[in-house]
């Protein structure tokens, strides 16, 4: 890497890191303005510009850098939010952004081609959509688990893991928080199309 690739790399990871990190404590604070506080947390709307970093991460640096962003940020995510979140949101919030990231590289890649705007909003689109599901059936759900007979709590208790669960509506969360991603993977496209215009020229020298 140049000088200026360790620079814009370490912009990416530190943008990751600051997104994850913020995002696993503002999910435990319900959003409580207009009623919404039964289908919404703070971290709805920040969780999903890290899809825009990893977009921008895969433009930037193609497909293996992005995952370089990906890996790295996972890591030091999950270090610091077992530090500063439950660990059992460190584990959900672990599993479904290293899942839903590579998916959305591996969709973004296989559409890079395309019109500018298609690769980030169909890749968010469908990534968020995993990412969500993962996240909140994982971190909230308080009942036996089909299959094991146990409670999530309960087996990460049996890993030496103390938990207690947080009793929220995590289905309704879950669609809502995954109303606003489709919202942001929307509006996320003009910062996109505004950043890559400033990265052409460095992307052009690279080709």
């Amino acid at each position: 890497m140049t000088r200026i690739d360790r620079r814009d790399f370490l912009i990416a990871l530190t943008a990751m890191t600051l997104v994850v990190l913020s995002s696993n404590i503002l999910v435990q604070h319900p959003f409580t303005h207009w009623g919404m506080g039964d289908y919404l947390t703070w971290g709805a709307f920040s969780y999903p510009f890290s899809f825009l970093v990893t977009d921008l991460s895969n433009r930037r640096f193609g497909t293996k850098g992005a995952r370089r962003v990906v890996y790295v940020g996972f890591v030091l995510a999950v270090m610091l939010s077992i530090v500063l979140a439950t660990p059992r949101i460190a584990i959900a919030s672990g599993a479904a952004f290293l899942v839903a990231q590579l998916l959305d590289i591996s969709i973004f890649a296989r559409l890079r081609d395309r019109a500018w705007w298609m690769p980030p909003f169909i890749s968010s689109v469908i990534s968020s959509g995993l990412d969500t599901a993962i996240f909140f059936s994982f971190a909230f759900y308080c009942g036996v688990v089909p299959g094991f007979g146990l409670t999530i709590s309960e087996m990460l208790g049996q890993a030496g893991i103390v938990d207690a669960c947080i009793a929220l509506p995590w289905v309704n969360l879950a669609v809502a928080d995954y109303g606003v991603k489709l919202a942001l993977a929307a509006i996320a496209i003009a910062p996109y199309g505004a950043i890559l215009a400033l990265m052409r020229p460095r992307l052009q020298r690279h080709a």
